[in-house]
C-alpha cells in the first residue's frame, strides 16, 4: 500500500534513525505547542524508510484528524527547508504594526516632553503631548499609551522619572 503512494508522491518523508528520535522524544516529552506535536506525528506517520511507517495521507488525516493541505505542506517544508525548519516557527521579518516613532521623531518628542508646559500648566500630560505631536506635525495621530511608552524608555525626560515612581522620605535624624 505505501509503495504505491510513494511513486505518486512530489515530497517524501525519509527520517534518519536520529531524526526520528528526536520526534519520538518531542512526543514523550508532550512540553511542546499543539502544532509542533502533529508536526512531529505526521512526519513520524509519513516516514518512508524502514524504520518508518510509511502511512498514506489519508490514512495521517483521518487517525491524526487534520487536513490535507497540513500534511501536504509538512512534507513539503521538510524536503524544501530541512529537518529543522519543520519543527521550529518562522520569525517574522516585519513587526505586525510599524512603530510610529523612530529615532528622529523620538527625539522631537523627548525634547517637547522637557520643554516648559504650555501656559496653565505645571507639567506636560499624555494627552497634551499627544495633541501637540500632532499639531505640531511630528506624527500623523498617536495615542497616549503609545507616547507614555515611548518616553518610558529615556531616563532624560521629566514625565518618565515622575511616573508611577515612589519616593522615599529621609529617615529621620537618629
Amino acid at each position: 500500500m505505501a509503495g504505491r503512494d510513494i511513486a505518486v508522491k512530489k515530497y517524501v518523508v525519509r527520517l534518519s534513525a536520529e531524526e526520528r528520535e528526536q520526534l519520538q522524544a518531542l512526543l514523550r516529552k508532550g512540553k511542546s505547542p499543539a502544532r509542533r506535536l502533529l508536526k512531529a506525528r505526521i512526519l513520524l506517520k509519513a516516514d518512508v524508510s524502514d524504520a518508518g511507517e510509511g502511512w498514506s495521507d489519508s490514512r495521517i488525516i483521518k487517525a491524526l484528524d487534520t487536513s490535507e493541505s497540513m500534511v501536504y505542506r509538512v512534507r513539503k517544508q521538510l524536503v524544501e527547508e530541512g529537518f529543522d525548519a519543520v519543527l521550529r516557527r518562522k520569525p517574522r521579518t516585519t513587526p505586525p504594526v510599524p512603530a510610529i516613532f523612530d529615532g528622529e521623531k523620538e527625539a522631537r518628542l523627548i525634547a517637547l516632553a522637557c520643554s516648559k508646559p504650555p501656559k496653565g500648566r505645571a507639567r506636560w500630560t499624555l494627552r497634551l503631548l499627544e495633541n501637540k505631536v500632532v499639531e505640531l506635525g511630528i506624527v500623523e495621530r498617536a495615542s497616549d499609551s503609545t507616547i507614555g511608552r515611548t518616553l518610558k524608555k529615556t531616563v532624560s525626560s521629566r514625565i518618565a522619572g515622575s511616573a508611577g515612581s515612589s519616593r522615599r522620605r529621609p529617615m529621620p535624624p537618629s
